[in-house]
Formats: structure tokens, C-alpha cells, sequence
């Protein structure tokens, strides 16, 4: 019955379509601020529903990019944020903003959607989805500097489920869940229905139990160390204003001096959180310094010549910068031009980095050394989406530290989902996560995930909290998306070789 319905929703192109948008929608939910992951099940359920019904690849794909248009739409809906900032200049860019960027996104889910109809016939289309559905999720993360955000994989962070991505990372998350969700719809069709069920929902109970036994080996004492982060939440449409920005200083100089039960350690302001130029900001660096008392680190930007910064400095006695990291993981379209410098030398100067238009890049990951911290990585905002940029740094850190202005991605989803995010980082590197967060959401993270405490959104606030103990390392800090990467080919090799044989007439050894 349900084939036959969905053989008739498939003939009728705009229905499909609507069907497909509808089941993305609904696949969603399972990311911040609903996480409800059976929704994230359900969602891909439809989804691959779908997909069988599909006549042809090219209807697969439409069928693909439906799902995952839906998908990010939802997902990504907090895009539209940045321009609601001066929503007279740049507000009517919003809808293009969210229809571009889902749309684009979704020509992924889309071609994987389409490759795995072209590979196999229906009985193991199940495996050819999530294969190549996983595939396109961890090409999203590299194609034009890569935007990992939204991964299906993130839907399992409340769950004992998010403790195996110390082992196979978020995109093997990502993989297991297109995988139970295709299962479970085969799951449920031929004779013995019931003995299949039973089957795929052990093997899930089972990831369970695995994931269950891994978060209780990573319950980690505290250190002796205290940190303070400073969250002074500065609007982002008032953040520069001259008139407004010297008060958001001196918030932020009042919670750095305001007493303690226990003395903190180390002072943690957000990203940009003064807004001065390194070279003209020692006399208040100086202060911060003989305020906090211990050291401090924070944001600001820095410039070299015609070239400017998002950076992060550590400050010592009397204001002295220790150690400084400069973002080298930019947003496009946000923080600089892609192909800026080239366009320079064509005489467009007017979207390079080298003459002062956006942000240039850092030399790259790497760790600093905080006094009495031992070796930190530093992360500005946008950089803890990306997995790799942590495990690009030489050495293992004893914790990550991220200075962002979530502001940017106003209230509804955005704030929350990196928070997400920076969870499922700890559980991958086995490392306590800190977030000082201009308007929030300010955390503290344990190696397993678990949110230490917090700094609600839109408030201005300071929080001390003991720094968590590490883990030792991790499978994935070691080896990355490495293991995930190989499987995917292999199965990847052995659909294309099983499709050829098929093909072959028996009867004459011929294509």
C-alpha cells in the first residue's frame, strides 16, 4: 500500500517535489534549537521512500535535491540574521540568501541521490543512499573552503549515540543514520517484516549501548584551574557604534574585576570584543591586564600594512601580548572576497584582502601556550565547524578554546546549533571545549560532550567554572575521517563493480 501511494505521488512531478521539501522539513527537527532526533529518522525515512519510488536518476535526483532543499532550508533558516543587522541596506538579500545557499547546498543531496540510482537497482538501493549521501556530506565540508554546518550526525548529541563520534567522528554519525533510516524502510517491507524490524532496531539498540559504555569512560575530573568568561552581550547593530562601543568595554572591565569566592586563573573575553586595532589599544590592554590580575585572553583585530586580522591575543603583565593566533579559516562572502588578491591584479582592487577589503587569512592551526594552561588551540567563531582544522594544529592541546560573536546568527537556531557543534568537537578529540560567545551562548564542555555550565543567550554575564580534565586521545583525533573515507570507497568500488556485473549477459559474456 504505501509503495503504491508513493508510485503515485512519484508520477506527479510537483507533488514529488512538495513531498521530498516536506520530508527535509520534517528531517530538520533534529537539529538545534528542536533536537528531536526521532524527527531526523523520520525525515530521511521519507525520504528514502522517495528515492525508491524515483523512475529514473535524473527523477532521483530532483527527488535528492528536494530532501535536502527542505533540509537546509530549516536548518539554515538563522542565514537570514546577518542581513536583518541594517535591514534597510541589506535586508531584501535575505530571501535569496536562504533560497541560494539551501539550494546549493541541496545540489549534494542531490547528486548523491542521483549516483546511487545510477549504481544499483532497488533491492540494495538502501546501501547506495547512504553511501553516497555520506559521500556528498563529507565533500560539503571541503568543496569551496568547505561548510560542514548541519550535519545529520549533530541530531544525536543529547543521545548516548553522540560518544561514538570520539571514534568515527560526526560524519560517521552522519553515515550510520542515512544507513537506519534506509534499513528501517526495508525493514518493513516482504514476508518476514517482523524479523527484519527486530534485527535493524537490535543493531541501533546495540550503537546505543556502545555509545552509553563509551560516556561513562569519559567522565574526567576536574582540574584546579578556574576560568572566567566575560559574555557582555553587545548587539551586533550597536557593537561599532561609537556611541554605544566604550560601554560595552566597560561592561566587560566591570566582570573582569568583580570578586570571587574563588579567584579565577584566567580571563576569557569573546571575539572582537574591543574595538580597537592591536597597535592602538595598549593603554586598554594595559588596564584589562591590571584588572584581571591574571592573564587574559580575547579578541580584537590586528592589522599589517594594508592587511587586517581576526585575531586572538593572550595578555600578561601590564597588557604584554604573550601569544597571538590569527583566524586562518575565513568565511566567504563574510570576512573576505573569494579570489579577492587575484581580482587585484586584474584591477578589481576593490574585494581584495591585500588592500584592506575583509579579513586575511592566518598561517594556520596551531596551539599557543597560556601560563599555568600549558598548550591551548585557539578557534575563532566559524572554525569549530570544521573538524579538520582541529586536528590540523602539531601536538595534542590539554583543551580548545573558541572566542566567537554569535550575534551574527541571531536568536531563533544559529547560536544554539554552534553550540552543537563545539559539543561534538569535545566528544571527538576527547578535549574540554570553552566558548566565550559575545551575545552567547557562553560554555564550558567536558571531553564527553556535557555542558559544564552556560551563559544564556542574549544576556550579558560572567560565569567561573572549573576547567574540565582531558581523555586520552581519541580514534578520530588520530585518524580523522580517515576510516570513514576508505569504507565509503569500498563499498563505493564494490556498488560499481556489482552494477557491471549485472549488465553482463550470461549468455554471451557481454555489456
Amino acid at each position: 500500500m504505501l509503495d503504491a501511494t508513493l508510485a503515485r505521488i512519484a508520477a506527479r512531478p510537483r507533488l514529488s517535489i512538495l513531498a521530498g521539501l516536506s520530508a527535509g522539513i520534517v528531517a530538520a527537527m533534529g537539529q538545534a534549537p528542536f533536537g528531536f532526533a526521532p524527527a531526523m529518522v523520520l525525515g530521511l525515512f521519507a525520504g528514502f521512500a522517495l528515492f525508491r519510488a524515483a523512475r529514473d536518476v535524473r527523477h532521483a535526483a530532483v527527488l535528492g535535491w528536494a530532501l535536502g532543499a527542505g533540509y537546509f532550508g530549516l536548518t539554515l533558516f538563522w542565514i537570514v540574521q546577518p542581513f536583518m543587522v541594517d535591514v534597510a541596506r541589506h535586508g531584501w538579500m535575505a530571501p535569496f540568501a536562504l533560497v541560494l545557499l539551501a539550494g546549493g547546498l541541496a545540489l549534494f543531496w542531490g547528486a548523491g541521490a542521483g549516483l546511487a540510482r545510477w549504481l544499483t537497482p532497488r533491492p540494495y538501493g538502501w546501501i547506495a543512499w547512504a553511501v553516497c549521501l555520506s559521500a556528498m556530506e563529507l565533500l560539503r565540508g571541503w568543496v569551496f573552503t568547505g561548510f560542514p554546518w548541519g550535519e545529520p550526525g549533530l541530531a544525536w548529541v543529547d543521545t548516548p549515540l553522540r560518544h561514538l563520534a570520539a571514534h568515527v567522528g560526526t560524519s560517521g554519525l552522519t553515515f550510520l543514520t542515512f544507513l537506519f533510516a534506509a534499513a528501517l524502510y526495508v525493514a518493513l517491507h516482504g514476508r518476514r517484516w517482523v524479523l527484519h524490524l527486530v534485527l535493524v532496531l537490535a543493531l541501533f539498540a546495540g550503537a546505543l549501548g556502545l555509545g552509553y559504555q563509551r560516556g561513562q569512560g569519559a567522565q574526567v575530573a576536574d582540574t584546579d584551574k578556574i576560568l572566567r568568561l566575560i559574555q557582555p552581550n553587545a548587539a551586533q547593530h550597536l557593537k561599532w557604534d561609537p556611541d554605544h562601543a566604550p560601554e560595552f568595554v566597560q561592561r566587560q572591565l566591570e566582570m573582569t574585576s568583580a570578586p570571587a569566592d574563588i579567584p579565577p586563573d584566567l580571563m576569557i573575553w569573546p571575539e572582537t570584543a574591543i574595538p580597537y586595532l592591536l597597535t592602538h589599544a595598549e593603554p586598554l590592554l594595559e588596564d584589562i591586564a591590571n584588572r584581571a590580575g591574571v592573564p587574559v585572553v580575547l579578541g580584537l583585530q590586528r592589522s599589517e600594512g594594508p592587511r587586517y586580522f581576526n585575531s586572538m591575543v593572550v595578555l600578561g603583565d601590564g597588557g604584554a601580548v604573550t601569544a597571538l593566533y590569527d583566524k586562518h579559516h575565513l568565511v566567504p562572502f563574510g570576512e573576505y572576497i573569494p579570489a579577492g588578491d587575484l581580482m587585484a591584479r586584474l584591477g578589481l582592487r576593490g574585494f581584495a584582502a591585500q588592500q584592506g577589503y575583509g579579513y586575511s587569512p592566518g598561517p594556520g592551526a596551531r596551539l599557543i601556550d597560556i601560563d599555568g594552561f600549558g598548550p591551548v588551540l585557539p578557534l575563532i567563531c566559524y572554525e569549530a565547524i570544521f573538524a579538520r582544522d582541529l586536528r590540523g594544529a602539531e601536538g595534542r592541546p590539554g583543551w580548545i578554546l573558541q572566542l566567537t560573536n554569535d550575534a551574527w546568527f541571531g536568536t531563533f537556531s544559529g547560536p544554539q546549533q554552534h553550540l552543537v557543534q563545539a559539543r561534538m568537537r569535545a566528544v571527538e578529540m576527547g578535549l574540554p571545549f570553552v566558548r566565550a560567545a559575545n551575545t552567547g551562548i557562553s560554555a564550558v564542555i567536558d571531553a564527553g560532550g556535557d555542558l559544564r555550565g552556560t551563559l544564556p543567550l542574549n544576556q550579558s554575564g560572567l560565569l567561573d567554572v572549573p576547567l574540565p580534565g582531558s581523555l586520552p586521545e581519541t580514534v578520530f583525533a588520530r585518524n580523522g575521517n580517515l576510516s570513514l573515507t576508505v569504507l565509503l570507497i569500498i563499498a563505493g568500488l564494490g556498488l560499481i563493480v556489482r552494477r557491471g556485473a549485472k549488465r553482463i549477459d550470461p549468455a554471451t559474456g557481454r555489456m
